[in-house]
């Protein structure tokens, strides 16, 4: 694979290299310095200035790999990497409706998820369960985790091809009739869980009528529950895409990581429930499966202080393992 002006390709034993000459995730570092001291050279020194410079290609390279981590640059704090992801150029995706609970850091940085870390994530793409999604998702390790604590990452694509394989008749459901996610969403966060955003901080608004306009716009419709709590429900929404850059139909769903039993409806239950457009719940031996195949082509690079990864939200799936060792800090953006 070519490289770029800039930045030199790293090789890690974790990669995954697939038979169309893809390599999941692309770890790309800083070039050396070569002997040329052409004042553009010097201009381009830092690492913002290069992604300005090879923005083009490193777009494309996404396309491709879905993935690229960007290790051993200067990023060492937050502010620092709300430039990385300024010097992208992508327009900011606001968190609006989005079920982590998260805190704005500085500029276009949040925390990841702030509920407990020793609590696993499982695979997901970013906001599935609204209409429009962010197209990107940065990560930026500011704090090494002492054990555990990885981000799993997946290549959405082989999820699904193995999961119509496995089971067609169950795929061609889901193709007819979407899924349908619904929340019990408190007017104030609750960290303890991993979807336990409030209301209010997830649509910016402590006024319920402009809490369901910013809803609906998301496809989402609001019903207000026992006081100032509401019941959430997206959907039906397409349990799969098609990416048109990639060509690759993609498992775009959250099924792995929402409840799929039936909604109990009390109030201080936070899980995200998913069912089929048609009301059908989604069996045990499916959901176990699809983690089967997850977890066998999922590739997990330990974090290193000051990796930023740029991850394709449309053709790539990522997680949250348990944390074994504090502490740990990665935080997030998000681009449409």
């Amino acid at each position: 694979m070519a490289t770029g002006r800039f930045f030199r390709q790293v090789n890690l034993p974790e990669q995954k290299h697939y038979d169309d000459g893809v390599i999941f995730p692309v770890i790309l570092s800083p070039k050396p310095n070569t002997s040329s001291n052409s004042i553009s050279d010097a201009k381009l020194c830092s690492f913002e200035e290069a992604i300005k410079a090879e923005k083009q290609w490193l777009e494309s390279l996404l396309v491709k790999c879905g993935v690229i981590l960007f290790r051993d640059f200067p990023v060492t704090s937050p502010s620092e990497f709300n430039d990385v992801v300024e010097a992208f150029g992508f327009p900011e995706m606001e968190y609006v409706g989005g079920r982590a609970p998260r805190t704005q850091v500085v500029g276009r940085v949040y925390t990841a998820n702030e509920s407990p870390p020793e609590n696993r994530i499982q695979f997901h793409h970013e906001m599935a369960y609204v209409r429009d999604v962010p197209s990107k998702l940065f990560l930026f390790c500011e704090v090494e985790p002492g054990s555990g604590g990885q981000t799993p990452i997946v290549l959405s694509h082989i999820i699904y091809e193995k999961m119509k394989a496995k089971h067609p008749e169950f795929i061609a459901k889901l193709e007819e009739h979407g899924l349908t996610y619904t929340v019990i969403m408190s007017d104030e966060s609750d960290l303890s869980y991993i979807a336990g955003r409030g209301w209010k901080p997830a649509y910016m608004t402590d006024d319920k009528k402009i809490a369901e306009e910013r809803a609906a716009k998301q496809g989402a419709k609001l019903e207000w529950i026992e006081g100032n709590a509401a019941k959430v429900t997206t959907g039906p929404l397409p349990a799969f895409k098609f990416d048109k850059q990639s060509q690759h139909k993609t498992w775009f769903n959250n099924i792995v990581n929402t409840n799929t039993r039936p909604m109990n409806g009390n109030i201080d239950d936070h899980d995200t429930y998913v069912e089929l457009g048609n009301g059908e719940l989604v069996p045990d031996h499916i959901v176990n499966d699809c983690l089967k195949f997850m977890d066998e082509e999922c590739v997990v690079i330990p974090w290193k202080k000051g990796d930023v990864m740029l991850i394709n939200n449309l053709t790539v799936l990522h997680g949250r393992q348990p944390l074994l060792k504090p502490p740990r800090s990665v935080l997030a953006s998000l681009c449409k």
